[in-house]
């Protein structure tokens, strides 16, 4: 099947140097490194990530509703302050 395939320029430099080194058309070389990057499962890496301390919160979080009223209460303060 004929498609066409866009394919990085550093890609395309290693895939013609292979191909000239086994003395393999471009075509067949493609062909043999995607049929073995799709039977190699990929390896997965894991994700790490260092947690931060945020520091202890300034309101109590165990309620959604009390902390959205608290945040609202915050916001109105704030822009009364500013409209001094």
């Amino acid at each position: 099947m004929r498609t066409t395939l866009t394919i990085d320029d550093e890609l395309l430099v290693e895939l013609k140097r292979l191909a000239y080194e086994t003395a393999r058309p471009f075509k067949q070389v493609v062909n043999e490194t995607l049929r073995s990057g799709l039977a190699e499962p990929a390896k997965a890496h894991p994700y790490l990530l260092e947690p931060a301390d945020m520091g202890h919160p300034r309101i109590d979080l165990t309620k959604a509703l009390r902390l959205a009223a608290d945040l609202e209460d915050e916001e109105f303060r704030y822009k009364l302050q500013r409209s001094r």
